[in-house]
């Protein structure tokens, strides 16, 4: 049987040390415990895309949402509310609507008429 010619690989090991192993394995660690603890163990937030149903008019009722969620979404992203989603205007969309919910409250600081409109400036009343 013919010898078959052997080498000696002359370069530097390809697996990493102990001591490296350890190091990376510990920054894994430190990294899984950072990201856990950033999260706060809230689920990940969800996206809905707006673009349909704001700077439109009147594109959508409560009934084409899924989920208050998104309704809500659609109010944060228009505040002037064209879609009447917040139609008793305490900054909630939507509020009979499944989970899940999104009830931070969109800040709305303005009037409107009964068309939905903003009112710039605020009703006076005549003097007596």
């Amino acid at each position: 049987m013919p010898e078959q010619p052997r080498t000696l690989h002359q370069g530097r090991a390809q697996r990493p040390r102990p001591a490296r192993r350890a190091a990376v394995a510990a920054a894994g660690v430190i990294a899984a415990i950072t990201l856990a603890a950033c999260s706060g163990g809230e689920p990940p937030e969800r996206t809905f895309d707006v673009a349909p149903y704001v700077h439109k008019g009147h594109v959508a009722d409560c009934e084409a949402f899924k989920a208050q969620a998104d309704a809500q979404a659609v109010l944060r992203a228009d505040a002037l509310d064209p879609n009447e989603l917040d139609r008793d205007g305490d900054g909630i969309a939507c509020p009979g609507l499944p989970a899940p919910k999104d009830e931070k409250r969109v800040h709305r600081d303005f009037m409107t008429d009964l068309d939905g409109a903003p009112v710039s400036e605020p009703l006076r009343t005549p003097p007596p």
